[in-house]
């Protein structure tokens, strides 16, 4: 495969890693000349893209490319690389097999604490979650015109090295918010990178659910962690009037449960399937720092 990340942050940068592992050749896009020299320096070879049209060097890339990966999110004018490719993805990526879109379970919204699956419908009360479902459909029409299974991966909350509630508490950033009866589905970024191969290897389309088995509340979180570093954790604070930022205040807002029950169905396997044994391999292997 021929593999090219728009936007190889933190979850792109997983999905190269996953991809690299089994000899595929993976190029990835930044925003900046600076980070793109911290791409190469992982042996991803990288273009800057802003949104601008297409340079030169990336559409000589894109001619070349099997597997496309959309990892920038959506902002008010829509998705930027949409934009460019509407219309033109075939003549664009002539190779192209498969396209990985990553959204997000903030689509289904709000269900009471109550089970969703990819078959519940969504309806999502942020913004930002909105812009994802119009997305989706976009690049799923997208993809039936030119030819190529879609997959959108709807992403729970991203934790992994570097990015973790050891860090949080290390830094001294780690709150306990208590809100009665909220709980999270979370994802380790490693298993993102191993849906994306997986999905791509068996050039699947559709809808999947890429997040652990075991929703819970936060809070239980930050203890298990602090039980694992031998730390105090935080006080707990009332949901209700506790200091948060409104974009903080704003996840609390959608309690549900994610199943993952679809792609487990399809044979992937999940490497960290709950918080409990996933921090505990980070916290044995060193490997939250980063």
């Amino acid at each position: 495969m021929n593999v090219m990340i728009f936007g190889c942050g933190y979850s792109g940068q997983a999905i190269a890693g996953a991809f690299k592992s089994e000899g595929h050749r993976v190029s990835g896009t930044v925003r900046t000349a600076h980070k793109a020299l911290e791409l190469a320096a992982r042996d991803i070879k990288a273009f800057v893209f802003d949104g601008s049209p297409f340079s030169d060097e990336l559409l000589t890339e894109l001619r070349e490319t099997t597997h496309l990966v959309q990892s920038i999110p959506p902002g008010t004018e829509g998705d930027p690389l949409l934009k460019l490719v509407s219309g033109q993805l075939r003549a664009l990526c002539p190779k192209l097999e498969w396209i990985g879109y990553l959204s997000t379970v903030g689509v289904y919204g709000d269900h009471g604490g109550g089970w969703v699956t990819e078959e519940t419908l969504g309806s999502p009360s942020q913004g930002r979650s909105i812009e994802r479902v119009d997305t989706e459909e976009a690049w799923t029409t997208e993809g039936r015109a030119a030819g190529v299974p879609v997959a959108n991966l709807r992403l729970s909350g991203i934790y992994g090295p570097g990015r973790n509630a050891f860090v949080n508490l290390a830094r001294g950033t780690a709150r306990r918010i208590i809100k009665r009866d909220q709980v999270f589905n979370r994802i380790r970024v490693e298993d993102i990178g191993g849906a994306a191969l997986f999905l791509a290897k068996g050039n699947m389309g559709g809808l999947y659910n890429v997040t652990d088995d075991e929703p819970g509340p936060p809070q239980d979180v930050i203890l298990e962690a602090a039980r694992l570093m031998g730390v105090e954790p935080p006080p707990e604070q009332d949901f209700e009037t506790a200091d948060m930022t409104p974009m903080a205040r704003s996840f609390y807002g959608a309690n549900k449960r994610v199943s993952n029950a679809k792609i487990r169905a399809a044979g992937f396997e999940f490497r960290f399937p709950n918080y409990r044994m996933s921090l505990a391999e980070m916290w044995t292997s060193g490997g939250w720092r980063g």
